[in-house]
């Protein structure tokens, strides 16, 4: 039998909704937000973390402003964990990364969302925060993105939207 690992922190997800969290109405087939499916995610992964899930705002990325920025960047400034996932819509999630990455000092934060609603049944929200959630707890100081199983620093990524992947930008690994 394995020891508890005594060094294991306390991880905050913050909220801040994205594709990762929408609902899609059969009527209008229109998306749209109700709830975050963060505690479905975990009882779903099974996850045996010490997490607090805090529901920041409920938005699609592209309605993310410099004010929206900010209160993400206060909330992982006073949180009391020094490990935080955000979960956030992928259209500007490099751009709210490039917002953090240069202001947080002492934490380890990872970005992850999903391309596909978790509701679809076909998302690749369950894997993109498990591995977020492992990226966390590994990895030094600073502010990451994790995407389909791949980090890169706030710095180095970008989204391809005509592949509809991330990626490094150009000249980084």
């Amino acid at each position: 039998m394995l020891a508890e690992d005594a060094t294991m922190q306390p991880i905050r997800i913050l909220v801040t909704g994205g594709t990762f969290d929408k609902e899609y109405n059969e009527l209008t087939g229109e998306l749209f937000f109700q709830s975050t499916h963060a505690g479905d995610l975990l009882r779903l992964g099974r996850c045996l973390l010490e997490v607090e899930v805090e529901t920041l705002m409920m938005i699609d990325s592209l309605q993310m402003t410099d004010a929206g920025r900010r209160l993400i960047l206060e909330r992982c400034r006073t949180v009391p964990e020094n490990h935080i996932v955000i979960t956030h819509g992928t259209d500007t999630m490099a751009e709210t990364a490039a917002v953090l990455g240069p202001e947080l000092k002492g934490k380890t934060v990872v970005l992850t969302g999903a391309m596909v609603p978790y509701t679809f049944g076909s998302s690749d929200g369950l894997f993109n925060l498990g591995t977020a959630l492992a990226f966390v707890q590994t990895l030094g100081e600073g502010v990451y993105v994790a995407m389909n199983g791949r980090c890169w620093a706030w710095d180095a990524v970008r989204k391809n939207k005509k592949k509809g992947i991330f990626e490094s930008l150009p000249g980084l690994r």
